[in-house]
């Protein structure tokens, strides 16, 4: 069926976006403690040619870019499906419950030390399977409730998830232990290499795919959930669809590189002037400008003086709080 009215022709993204961000893709790659060549150190990697920019470059820059870049991707993805979904512009990818059912899966593995024949996998898989688990229970909360009675059911197993994990630390069995969950909790994405973006990007793909082909619900659901069922959409299914795209993509960019918060939310109104507010729009212009706040984020990090600098999901919680701060006041005028 066609919705003319509905779904015209999906324009591409903004022609600035790509420029901007491949411009933010090599500006990371030159930016460290010592100056490498860029075109020589990727050069050289790719060609097998031997050297400290080829290693510099293959081994430490080019993995930490391309993380960041997917890590604020399917951040700012999840943000503007939940947020078309739901039709509510506070809605955050971590409402889902996925980012704390990661953690509480990766903390499980620091403590004590399980899946030892994974290696760096090993946080990587159990924090996928606790965001699986948390969204099952989500979903079983949820019943066959409207979309927003996921919010409520997803607020609730956050809840549960964010108390299982400050009891995982409170009975943490060394010292060193809680540090190292609590360091890995405050997000970055130094210190991670090419076997990490191995394991996120298929959880990427996924995640994107699956809320890709629901663009036609979010498209309906800008007019009602009564507009969308006349259209002869399933807005039961199709939501659970999109949740389920949302929970992979959160919980992988967290079992990867931490709590990085606020991209999700800052993402998708940053990029809505760009998209015409139109919801099934939205996704891919999202998606980018996310990536390139975590990139610039990062960059921000690396340029502060060294031993004085703050993790990752730290900046990003001082940079997206007066944004959420302004956000807020600008609905409570608008409200009264």
């Amino acid at each position: 069926m066609k919705f003319p009215a509905i779904m015209k022709k999906i324009p591409r993204t903004p022609a600035l976006l790509l420029p901007g961000l491949v411009a933010v893709f090599f500006l990371s790659l030159s930016i460290g403690s010592a100056p490498v060549p860029v075109l020589d150190g990727l050069i050289g990697w790719i060609t097998g040619q031997p050297g400290i920019p080829a290693l510099v470059m293959g081994e430490i820059r080019l993995p930490r870019t391309l993380l960041a870049l997917s890590v604020g991707a399917a951040l700012g993805l999840s943000g503007a499906a939940l947020q078309g979904l739901l039709r509510n512009p506070l809605a955050d990818p971590s409402l889902t419950g996925a980012s704390q059912g990661a953690a509480l899966g990766a903390a499980f593995v620091f403590y004590y030390a399980l899946l030892p024949g994974l290696g760096v996998f090993a946080p990587l898989l159990a924090g996928l399977i606790g965001a699986g688990l948390t969204l099952l229970l989500t979903l079983w909360l949820a019943g066959p409730g409207r979309p927003a009675l996921l919010l409520l059911a997803g607020l609730a197993i956050a809840s549960l998830s964010g108390a299982a994990l400050a009891a995982v630390l409170n009975f943490a069995p060394n010292p060193f232990a809680m540090q190292e969950l609590v360091f890995w909790l405050l997000g970055s994405v130094s210190e991670r290499g090419m076997p990490h973006l191995v394991f996120l990007l298929p959880a990427l793909v996924i995640g994107s795919a699956l809320i890709w082909q629901q663009r036609p619900l979010l498209a309906a659901l800008s007019l009602g959930e009564q507009v969308a069922t006349s259209l002869g959409l399933n807005v039961w299914r199709g939501g659970r669809i999109i949740v389920l795209g949302a929970a992979i993509l959160v919980g992988a960019a967290v079992a990867t590189a931490g709590n990085i918060g606020f991209v999700g939310l800052i993402a998708p109104h940053l990029a809505r002037p760009l998209a015409q507010n139109r919801p099934d729009r939205l996704l891919w212009p999202a998606a980018a400008i996310g990536a390139m706040l975590v990139l610039l984020a990062d960059i921000a990090v690396r340029l502060m003086p060294p031993g004085r600098g703050i993790r990752l999901g730290v900046f990003t919680a001082f940079i997206g709080t007066p944004f959420f701060i302004r956000l807020i006041w600008k609905m409570r005028r608008e409200w009264l």
